[in-house]
């Protein structure tokens, strides 16, 4: 095989790993809430706690970008850092950062239409 084929090869495998990301794929965003339910609860705990609380700050940052609104730099560092902790302490990185973005909400105004 050629180089030039087998950069091809590389570009393709890479493609098609990428599109289990997209919507309808194995890892791609779900709009309906019975099914995200289903496969949520089909996680081991652990990976389940994880994802609970990655929607939760993934929730909070698509308000904090809906409302023209930064997130604050501490919180942008410690999310920064999550693939270098291991598993438990994403998790209790991920609920303090949540909790964090939650008391600012708070702060700057009473009715900010997050759901908890």
């Amino acid at each position: 095989m050629s180089e030039a084929e087998e950069e091809q090869n590389e570009q393709n495998s890479g493609r098609a790993s990428l599109n289990g990301f997209l919507p309808g794929g194995e890892f791609g965003s779900i709009a309906d809430r019975r099914a995200y339910e289903q496969r949520l609860n089909s996680l081991p705990p652990e990976q389940k706690e994880f994802a609970e609380e990655s929607t939760r700050f993934a929730d909070l940052w698509q308000y904090f970008s809906e409302h023209r609104m930064e997130l604050p730099k501490g919180v942008v560092e410690q999310v920064g850092g999550l693939p270098k902790l291991p598993a438990a302490e994403q998790i209790a990185v991920l609920r303090r950062v949540n909790q964090v973005l939650m008391e600012y909400l708070h702060d700057v105004g009473e009715d900010s239409g997050v759901r908890q």
